[in-house]
C-alpha cells in the first residue's frame, strides 16, 4: 500500500521533549506506526498538512526542488523583484497517483480514529484538485463531514494560459486561478448529546472566537513571510496567524491534546504552544524534525502583531 513507502524512509522513532514552559512532544518517525502504537481515545484533535503527493518529499524530489529543477515542484518565476515559493504541481498525478492517495488517507483515517476521543474533530489541509481522495476514506471510515475552513490567499497556481501557445490564446486560461485552499473538517463522531461529550471528553463542538462571535469557516490569510520564512524555511510553512486560530478552535475547552502526524518544520506545534495548548508532532523526514527543534520555541514566541510587524516580502 502507499504508506508502506512512507515507512520505509525513517522507521526509527526519536522523542523531544518541551522544557515545560511549552507544553508539546515532537517525534522523529513514521506517523503511520506511531498512531498504531499510540493509546486510544488520547488524542483531542487533529491539525495537519499531509503531503498530497506522496513522492513530493522523497529525496529524489527534494534534491530536484533544492536544485531549481522542479520535478513534482513548480518553480514559479520572479515576481516584482521577489523570488516566489515553489507548489507541487498536483496536475501531474495519474490514476495509480490518485489510487495511491487514497489508500494513503484511508489507513490514515482508519488509524486515527483508534486514537481519537469521541467529538474529536479533524482539519486537514487539502486542494481543490484532490480533495475528493480525502473526504471519501474519512466518511467510509466512519467520520462525519463537518464542513470546510476556506483559507483564503492568493498565491496558489492556476490561471495560466495554455503552455507553448500563451501568444496565440492569449484571453484563454486552462483552469481558474486558485485564490483559495481548503482544509476539510471531520468529527468522530460524539457520545451521545454534544453536551454529554463536551462535559466527558471536552470536545464536540468548535471554540468560539468571542462569546458574540462563532468560528467561522472563511479565513484571509496570507503566505508565511518575512521573519516566518526564516526560522522555519519548510515549503508549505503555514502562517502563525492562520494556524493559532484552528488550533484554539480545535479545542473547545482549551483543553487536550491537538496532533499533528505531518508536522514538517513545526508550525503547528509552534501554534498551539503559542496559545497555551498541548501538542505532539510527528515528522520522519530527520532535515525537517531538526529543523523543527529550533523552530517551534522562536515562532511560538512572537506575537501576532509581531509577526505581522515582520511579515514582509523577502
Amino acid at each position: 500500500m502507499a504508506y508502506q513507502a512512507h515507512q520505509a524512509i525513517q522507521s526509527d522513532d526519536t522523542s523531544r521533549r518541551s522544557d515545560g514552559a511549552m507544553p508539546y512532544q515532537i517525534h522523529l518517525g513514521d506517523a503511520f506506526a506511531w498512531l498504531s502504537s499510540a493509546r486510544s481515545c488520547s488524542i483531542h484533535a487533529v491539525v495537519t498538512d499531509p503531503p498530497y503527493g506522496l513522492i513530493e518529499y522523497s529525496d529524489t524530489q527534494l534534491k530536484k526542488l533544492k536544485s531549481g529543477r522542479g520535478g513534482v515542484w513548480r518553480i514559479p518565476p520572479k515576481f516584482d523583484g521577489c523570488t516566489r515559493m515553489p507548489l507541487p504541481r498536483f496536475t501531474v498525478l495519474s490514476a495509480a497517483d490518485h489510487e495511491a492517495l487514497r489508500s494513503f488517507f484511508a489507513e490514515f483515517a482508519r488509524l486515527l480514529k483508534r486514537v481519537l476521543v469521541p467529538g474529536a474533530h479533524v482539519f486537514v489541509a487539502t486542494n481543490p484538485l484532490v480533495s475528493f481522495l480525502v473526504y471519501e476514506p474519512f466518511i467510509s471510515a466512519g467520520f462525519e463531514k463537518r464542513g470546510d475552513i476556506i483559507r483564503v490567499v492568493h498565491t496558489l497556481r492556476g490561471g495560466d494560459r495554455p503552455k507553448n501557445a500563451h501568444e496565440e490564446f492569449s484571453e484563454v486560461s486552462v483552469m481558474p486561478k486558485s485564490c483559495w485552499e481548503p482544509w476539510a473538517l471531520f468529527r468522530k463522531p460524539c457520545e451521545g448529546r454534544v453536551q454529554d461529550n463536551l462535559r466527558k471528553w471536552k470536545t464536540g463542538g468548535l471554540r468560539r472566537i468571542s462569546s458574540d462571535e462563532p468560528f467561522k469557516d472563511l479565513i484571509y490569510s496570507s503566505p508565511a513571510r518575512g521573519i516566518e520564512r526564516k526560522i522555519a524555511s519548510h515549503p508549505s510553512l503555514k502562517p502563525q496567524q492562520f494556524l493559532r486560530q484552528l488550533v484554539q478552535a480545535a479545542l473547545p475547552l482549551g483543553e487536550g491534546v491537538i496532533l499533528d502526524p505531518f508536522m514538517g518544520s513545526g508550525s503547528t506545534i509552534a501554534a498551539a504552544s503559542a496559545c497555551g495548548l498541548r501538542s505532539i508532532g510527528i515528522e520522519m523526514n530527520p532535515e525537517y524534525f531538526e529543523l523543527a527543534e529550533q523552530a517551534i520555541p522562536e515562532l511560538a514566541h512572537y506575537s501576532p502583531e509581531e509577526l505581522r510587524a515582520n511579515g514582509t516580502k523577502g
